[in-house]
């Protein structure tokens, strides 16, 4: 009976810390996805990364077969603080993508995607509740090139820019008709109490992981400053 009780509470101590384990490595993962992307020469333009709010960073996102197709994905969303999103770049929300029909251009293959979102409605939108790419938010493949402008019709227009990096090919691309939520039970699980991503990303109730440190330093380094009015 006793090495029962004490198997059981092994058990309720130990599934805890796996779960933030693997949070973290996700983290982590997200981190050296946004290093080797930011670092690559046809990358993200400069002018568009400067003026995005938050960035979500979903790596491995992988296609599975139901009816035509769909994907699904786990990752983070990080902010730049404040009301106004013009502080530096804050502690991770946890996110998770799930979609249908952009599914069918992946091949297979697991991807990373890099989200970037360009307007406060987008921001607020998504840290509130699941919301439509192409939907509830206009959302488009974003320009590729560090030469290219922010300043065409489509990065205007779209207060999501999306990017795919599959094979070693880093390119913009649609994830239109997918959705993207906060998921907040891997946050429990990330910071170890029960927090939205509202509370994370916007009061800052929390300081950022130790995971998180590549993220922050890469972004922090590529980006300091919002360039958005």
């Amino acid at each position: 009976m006793r090495t029962s009780i004490v198997g059981l509470i092994v058990l309720t101590l130990a599934l805890p810390l796996a779960a933030q384990k693997k949070e973290e490595d996700r983290v982590e993962n997200a981190g050296k996805v946004i290093s080797e992307i930011l670092n690559i020469p046809d990358d993200i333009p400069q002018s568009v990364l400067d003026k995005a709010d938050c960035v979500v960073v979903l790596p491995s996102v992988l296609k599975f077969a139901i009816g035509i197709g769909g994907s699904y994905g786990r990752g983070v969303m990080t902010c730049r603080t404040g009301k106004s999103y013009h502080g530096p770049w804050g502690a991770p929300s946890m996110m998770a993508l799930e979609g249908g029909s952009f599914g069918l251009q992946l091949g297979g293959q697991a991807t990373d995607f890099v989200l970037l979102l360009m307007s406060q409605r987008s921001a607020d939108s998504i840290l509130a509740s699941k919301v439509k790419l192409g939907g509830d938010i206009s959302a488009a493949a974003g320009p590729v090139g560090r030469n290219a402008s922010a300043e065409t019709d489509v990065t205007l227009r779209a207060e999501i820019l999306s990017y795919s990096r599959s094979r070693g090919l880093f390119a913009g691309i649609s994830l239109a008709g997918s959705t993207l939520r906060p998921d907040n039970d891997a946050n429990k699980a990330l910071y170890g109490k029960k927090l939205d991503a509202k509370e994370i990303v916007l009061n800052g109730v929390v300081a950022p992981p130790p995971s998180a440190k590549q993220l922050l330093a890469e972004l922090t380094k590529h980006s300091p400053k919002n360039l958005s009015k």
